[in-house]
């Protein structure tokens, strides 16, 4: 019982923050009208609709919760450093669409084709709108994933997982556009705010400044009361 207790302690600050996003998100999605932004790039006109990439677009939704719960049961250095990445991209996400309501008119009108993955997207499509879109966080949440892999010593040594991750990660972010769930402008606003943030978070550790700082504080304000004590 012991052992759990970290785990606890790691668990409930990322859960307590899927609450707060859901809610907010789910605010944004039923809106209604508003004065949007229409995102689009020439390459978006270029790019094929590919119903099959509808299944790692499903995977991300494995994907990136077991990366963040082996880190959580194994990692807590690493899990720290995935979860400030994660929420804070995706904080940023939500501050955006809240202020610049963004949408795309890439989705086509029909399926050019009736199979088991048109009916997929289309579900997709029912469910979640063509609002909301940059930064993509399919794309952002993907790249912190992997990023995570490659900064994990045990996960980064094995071959296959460090492959494994990388492929799932490309898949996603191709599917991104090819079952035409965002623009090509998402995906590049979702790879500079992902690289700002691998800078911040592993090249200068600011988690481990932060908490740093907080230790330190507790460690005088714990040095006070024994004073008056």
């Amino acid at each position: 019982m012991e052992k759990l207790k970290p785990i606890y302690k790691r668990a409930i600050p990322i859960l307590i923050y899927g609450v707060f996003y859901l809610l907010w998100f789910g605010l944004l999605e039923g809106r209604g009208r508003a004065d949007y932004l229409y995102v689009h790039m020439n390459i978006d006109d270029y790019i094929p609709f590919c119903e099959v990439f509808v299944v790692p677009y499903l995977l991300w939704f494995l994907y990136v919760p077991a990366v963040l719960l082996y880190l959580m049961c194994n990692d807590g250095e690493g899990y720290w450093k995935n979860a400030v990445f994660l929420v804070t991209g995706m904080t940023i996400f939500l501050v955006i669409s809240t202020f610049i309501p963004n949408m795309h008119h890439l989705r086509l009108r029909s399926f050019p084709r009736d199979n088991i993955f048109t009916r997929l997207v289309g579900l997709i499509w029912q469910t979640d709108t063509a609002t909301n879109l940059f930064p993509s966080i399919h794309v952002f949440n993907s790249l912190g994933a992997h990023f995570a892999v490659l900064n994990n010593e045990k996960l980064s040594q094995k071959r296959w997982i460090r492959y494994g991750s990388f492929g799932l990660c490309v898949s996603i972010i191709l599917s991104t556009v090819l079952i035409k769930q965002h623009s090509m402008f998402d995906v590049l606003t979702a790879f500079l705010l992902g690289a700002t943030m691998y800078i911040l978070v592993y090249h200068y550790d600011v988690v481990a400044v932060w908490q740093y700082r907080y230790r330190y504080r507790s460690e005088r304000r714990a040095n006070k009361r024994a004073k008056l004590g």
